[in-house]
């Protein structure tokens, strides 16, 4: 089953579809890495993201089935780190939207699934298949079934392949379908910023 979820920033400005969802047209994964943790906590949203071991509910899918209905020019992103890793948000209300490669280059998006409708999320996402980086969880994580991301990045796979060979890659919404470059400039987190973000 696939069907369309929509998604929305904690204050409605930016709202949008992701096309086609289902089980077996994306991953939903659960991340416990560090940059999924600091992220939150720099924009204010971790008591509303974040679970109980410090899990984000991540869903991973083709980049050309995101639709922006409204709010773009409220768009940001942002580098935490010297990653490629793209973190893309609503500066309006500060709500973690999505993961990208920091160009269109490698095409995937990752959509934050706390900003997706409750009523059908669930349902059309299907259960988390694993849980990344359980080492930098929140307590106990040892009974946490856990996915690698050599297994993620194996399905995957396909789907990028399809966004190459397709052109699809071009046809995503938070890049310049020539330059392949993000719509808004990235700002990156200085070396400062970063300490401080973990000492908070």
């Amino acid at each position: 089953m696939t069907s369309d979820l929509s998604f929305a920033c904690d204050c409605g400005a930016v709202s949008g579809t992701l096309l086609g969802v289902g089980p077996d047209a994306g991953d939903h994964v659960t991340c416990h890495c560090t940059d999924c943790q600091d992220l939150t906590h720099h924009l204010g949203h971790a008591d509303r993201v974040l679970d109980e071991h410090g899990g984000s509910s991540l869903y991973q899918s083709r980049c050309a089935t995101l639709r922006i209905a409204s709010g773009r020019d409220q768009l940001a992103c942002v580098h935490l780190t010297e990653k490629p890793t793209l973190r893309w948000y609503a500066k309006c209300c500060g709500m973690p939207l999505f993961n990208t490669y920091a160009n269109g280059k490698l095409p995937y998006i990752t959509t934050q699934l706390s900003a997706c409708d409750p009523a059908s999320r669930a349902e059309l996402v299907g259960p988390s298949r694993g849980h990344l980086f359980t080492q930098d969880g929140v307590g106990d994580t040892s009974h946490l079934p856990k996915m690698s991301m050599a297994g993620l990045m194996r399905r995957f796979f396909p789907r990028m392949i399809k966004d190459l060979l397709s052109g699809d890659r071009r046809r995503c919404a938070l890049f310049d379908a020539k330059t392949l470059e993000p719509i808004v400039t990235p700002h990156r987190l200085t070396s400062e910023e970063r300490q401080a973000l973990r000492r908070s």
